[in-house]
């Protein structure tokens, strides 16, 4: 995997930083967009869930 100081992403946010290396990792392992999308909506789902139970607790 390409360092993020050769993608100038050193002084990038987390989300940034987290955000490339989530793509590069969907794209090394040759996975298809479609099932790319429909796990990160699972991802999302659940982050959210856990979000939402840290603001009621």
């Amino acid at each position: 995997m390409r360092s993020k100081r050769k993608l100038g992403l050193e002084k990038e946010k987390d989300h940034i930083k987290l955000a490339v290396d989530l793509i590069l990792l969907l794209e090394q392992n040759n996975i298809s967009p479609n099932t790319a999308l429909k796990a990160i909506e699972i991802v999302k789902k659940d982050f959210e869930k856990k979000m939402e139970e840290n603001f009621n607790s």
